[in-house]
């Protein structure tokens, strides 16, 4: 068992109710629903060691306000009726949960939320968990739709004016980015075409290539997770495409470095800002990411990826919601998160009434890989100045 995490696999408190209150000296009880297995896991696994981390820093240091937190972890296995069921098995004896990195687990799981109202931090981007506002459910990373205007604007900056994209249509998250280019590109002077649809089972991608070639794109947007990021970088660098490519924060992580290997040299990926963190100058933000960076790596050797700065996130913010409210009652950790700013590794969030997504575009970095690293654009970098 990994120290850093207090795995609770059966919890059974006399009295503990699922309205949750102050709870006085009793634990503070945080569910997880994670992609362990499946084809998320690479998503899921390190969301789930960065949540950990989080969760033991805090115990460590006394708890919030003198009460430890436990974390029941389970395993949605990258399938949405296996997140329902892990919420199911979790909403009686939890006072907080912490939602999947799967898109589509986590838009099966949001009705349950809505009818039990017990707060919901979400590690996945997609745009209808909080288009329309749920109550209860907060996003931590930045939606899909930012992170399309993101890449919006530095094509803008960078004067290319068409646009290719190719997007997974079984993925929420891929499809919200996808219309989110569609909404906003006019405003940035950017015209879509061809757009390519495929599925998240695609592992070969020659039409794409050639309807792009065939066309007068200036740059090509993927929007996927998982193994198709792999494969499509591969057969983009085979095919000798003389545009660039850039795929999002699916892909800001070593699990698809490490894959994609010499491939991915030149590739654009746009990422929180967290990921290049060494790269921003002094402040409350560094560090905000200094202080995870430095404590995942040497937990695991490695720099934190982007699901790493979600789930450190997501803890973050459910804790200082959950110290803002006095307690663990569900409506006033709901008002609290509602109400919230502060600064996490992700960047800063500023939840409302009206957004329940907290960060802006601000907070991602448009960066190259260079050397097998993730390296912040001359555009990111000036932004960060």
């Amino acid at each position: 068992m990994r120290r850093a995490l207090v795995l609770v696999l059966a919890v059974s408190l006399a009295g503990c109710g699922a309205s949750g209150g102050d709870g006085g000296d009793d634990p503070i009880r945080i569910g997880q629903i994670v992609s362990l297995t499946g084809n998320y896991s690479p998503l899921g696994t390190e969301n789930q060691k960065s949540v950990a981390l989080a969760v033991d820093k805090i115990n460590a240091a006394g708890g919030l306000g003198g009460r430890s937190i436990e974390l029941t972890v389970r395993d949605d296995k990258s399938l949405p009726d296996q997140s329902v069921l892990a919420f199911n098995e979790l909403k009686e004896d939890s006072d907080a949960i912490i939602g999947s990195p799967f898109s589509n687990s986590a838009l099966a799981t949001i009705p349950l939320v809505d009818r039990e109202e017990i707060p919901y931090v979400s590690l996945t981007p997609a745009d209808e968990q909080i288009n329309p506002i749920h109550p209860y459910v907060f996003v931590v990373p930045a939606t899909s739709a930012t992170y399309a205007e993101a890449a919006l604007k530095y094509y803008q900056a960078s004067k290319i004016t068409k646009l290719a994209v190719a997007y997974d249509t079984k993925s929420s998250y891929a499809v919200a980015g996808a219309k989110g280019l569609q909404a906003k590109a006019q405003q940035y002077g950017v015209t879509l075409g061809p757009v390519e649809e495929f599925q998240t089972t695609a592992t070969e991608f020659g039409a794409v290539f050639t309807h792009v070639r065939a066309s007068d794109a200036q740059a090509l947007m993927f929007w996927g997770t998982g193994a198709p990021g792999v494969a499509f970088t591969k057969q983009y660098a085979a095919q000798g495409l003389d545009i660039p490519l850039m795929l999002t924060g699916s892909q800001a992580s070593k699990l698809f470095l490490d894959p994609a290997g010499p491939a991915a040299e030149g590739v654009q990926i746009a990422s929180s800002v967290g990921v290049v963190g060494s790269y921003l100058p002094a402040g409350e933000l560094k560090t905000a990411v200094d202080e995870l960076t430095t404590s995942f790596q040497a937990a695991h050797g490695y720099p934190p990826p982007q699901f790493a700065q979600d789930g450190y996130s997501g803890v973050k913010l459910l804790a200082a919601a959950i110290e803002k409210a006095g307690g663990t009652d569900r409506v006033k950790v709901r008002d609290a998160l509602e109400s919230l700013t502060l600064t996490t590794p992700n960047g800063t969030y500023a939840y409302s009434a009206t957004d329940h997504s907290g960060l802006t575009t601000d907070f991602i970095s448009i960066n190259t890989i260079e050397g097998g690293k993730f390296v912040p654009t001359e555009f990111s970098r000036a932004a960060f100045s």
